[in-house]
């Protein structure tokens, strides 16, 4: 985070050799099976002002010593530390070491050896404190290895404009190689490994080395530090405090056994701090803060406090009415007491949150697994949009515009008593401006935010699929019919300003200290390895009278 923005020769001149060979990957080496000790690459995040994780793995089968090395430079002639920690089997032969006592604001290199090899060297930095007058994050959410290459990640790895990235989750699926995208994977040569849907740690441990082999991964790992919350695949599609929708009892064992294995692994496999003494693995969010310019909160809303989510599939037979409808949203979805986070993540926001204020810091972030802006659907059939309703996906579409039903109960649309709370704290505490950084939907957003009285509550910028596809296409509609959906889904909802489901990608966020600028970036061809990203629209997000606002530019 430098106090002007880094041209290309600076990003590139910045990252040591191995970490630039990957971001130059050429198609034929980024489809070869990487090899060697050390064949998942590098990796950091989690970073305060002082400290960093360093992160790798050993491909070996018995308990190894590693060796690891920060320096100033990519030559390593200037050490900062270094040390030697053993690993083994009971942490699936993952290394994670804190570097501690940093300067804040400074950048890293840092390298790791064992069994004769050295590892590709990645490079980090630690959060700054005092002025800051530039940031620069990318977003990246639903980086699915079936669906083709992390093109996204290997652009990000070149991109001079990005400091950090913030993945929002979906990090990894869990379904079987003949699931979600089997063929698409089958054509591509990146089925699911392991074959079966992931249901033991062995399992989870398994998911998490194919998602790391993959090239841009790599790439983006190595050149830039990692903020990360995650949302439902990570574990399995849609959990809640007591179950999932993709988990069955029955045939699967027990929730909390798989939840427990779930988050080993990604404890395990990710550049993340271990829990605080007192807290679980399963409350992970964390409050980042970024000199007087920013201060980032992650969010967990998936095994700390989500009530059961409501499925439309339920209640198709019993709405045959807008009262009906009503009802519904009246007493289940917007039921008080449905919960998405608990009592101490709200502790901890607000906490952040008085402080961000009281230092006068002109951005308060959120890193938000799922989208909050209100999005009903429109009479998708009464326009015209979808006559051939034997598409069973067109039909449910269909029923959901006719009652104007919120698109997503998952998400925060249907915890409505919940999202009310939450902008409630904000207000309180002084922040009706918050930036929310959203993933999940596999489309890109550009939302302004309000409660249900009308009070601004900030604006959200949503990112789509690293390489998950948007919900139309995927249901079976041509890009045509997409667009017209995309644009009819504009029109209906105030809090959409633009949407777009046909590409995957990343989004950017460059701060100042006046202005936010986004940039949407599509990956155009997924399937072949590459880092071109295509510019697909820009935003500024300034402060105005009543709040934050967004402009097209």
């Amino acid at each position: 985070m430098s106090d002007h923005p880094l041209n290309r020769r600076d990003a590139l001149a910045g990252l040591s050799a191995s970490a630039l060979a990957l971001a130059n990957l050429t198609p034929a080496d980024a489809q070869a099976a990487p090899s060697g000790a050390f064949r998942h690459g590098v990796a950091s995040g989690d970073p305060d002002a002082t400290s960093v994780v360093l992160w790798t793995r050993v491909t070996t089968t018995a308990p190894v010593e590693v060796e690891w090395e920060l320096a100033h430079d990519a030559a390593f002639a200037r050490p900062v530390q270094g040390g030697r920690l053993t690993v083994g089997p009971e942490r699936d032969f993952t290394v994670k070491v804190l570097a501690s006592g940093l300067t804040p604001g400074a950048r890293y290199h840092y390298r790791f050896r064992a069994l004769g090899e050295t590892s590709p060297a990645g490079r980090t930095l630690t959060l700054p404190t005092g002025r800051l007058d530039r940031l620069g994050l990318a977003l990246v959410s639903c980086s699915n290895f079936t669906f083709g290459f992390f093109n996204a990640y290997a652009a990000i790895a070149r991109d001079a404009a990005v400091d950090l990235v913030l993945h929002t989750g979906d990090y990894i699926y869990e379904y079987a190689a003949d699931g979600w995208g089997g063929e698409t994977a089958r054509r591509l040569g990146r089925v699911h490994e392991p074959s079966n849907e992931i249901l033991s740690l062995s399992d989870y441990r398994i998911r998490h080395a194919q998602y790391k082999s993959d090239a841009g991964s790599r790439a983006m790992l190595a050149a830039k530090p990692l903020l990360c919350c995650w949302d439902d695949h990570e574990s399995a599609n849609n959990p809640w405090t007591d179950g999932a929708e993709n988990h069955q009892p029955a045939t699967e064992g027990d929730w909390a056994a798989r939840r427990d294995a779930a988050l080993q692994a990604y404890y395990e496999w990710m550049p993340i701090r271990d829990p605080a003494p007192g807290r679980t693995r399963a409350q992970f969010w964390r409050t980042y803060v970024f000199g007087d310019l920013a201060t980032l909160n992650t969010l967990e809303t998936r095994h700390t406090a989500r009530a059961l989510q409501v499925d439309y599939a339920d209640w198709r037979d019993k709405v045959s009415s807008r009262q009906d409808a009503e009802a519904l949203e009246r007493e289940t979805i917007g039921a008080p007491g449905r919960r998405l986070i608990g009592p101490e993540q709200e502790a901890d926001l607000e906490a952040a949150w008085r402080a961000s204020v009281a230092a006068g810091q002109p951005w308060r972030l959120i890193g938000n697994p799922m989208p909050i802006a209100r999005t009903r659907v429109p009479d998708v059939a009464a326009l015209g949009l979808v006559p051939d309703l034997s598409n069973p996906a067109a039909a449910v579409l269909a029923w959901k515009g006719r009652w104007n039903l919120p698109f997503y109960p998952d998400t925060w649309d249907g915890y409505d008593w919940a999202r009310e709370r939450f902008y409630a704290a904000a207000r309180d505490a002084g922040a009706t401006d918050l930036v929310f950084l959203t993933g999940d939907s596999h489309s890109f957003w550009a939302n302004r935010l309000a409660d249900a009285e009308g009070r601004p509550a900030g604006v959200e910028i949503g990112t789509a699929g690293v390489t998950s596809p948007g919900d139309f296409v995927e249901s079976g509609f041509d890009k045509a019919l997409a667009r017209r959906l995309d644009q009819a889904f504009t029109d209906h909802n105030p809090e959409v300003l633009w949407t777009d489901n046909l590409h995957q990608g990343y989004a950017r966020l460059e701060l100042t200290r006046t202005q936010g600028l986004v940039t949407f970036l599509s990956t155009p061809d997924l399937e072949r390895p590459g880092n071109r990203a295509e510019v697909l629209n820009r935003w500024r997000v300034a402060r105005g009278p009543s709040g934050l606002t967004m402009s097209e530019i």
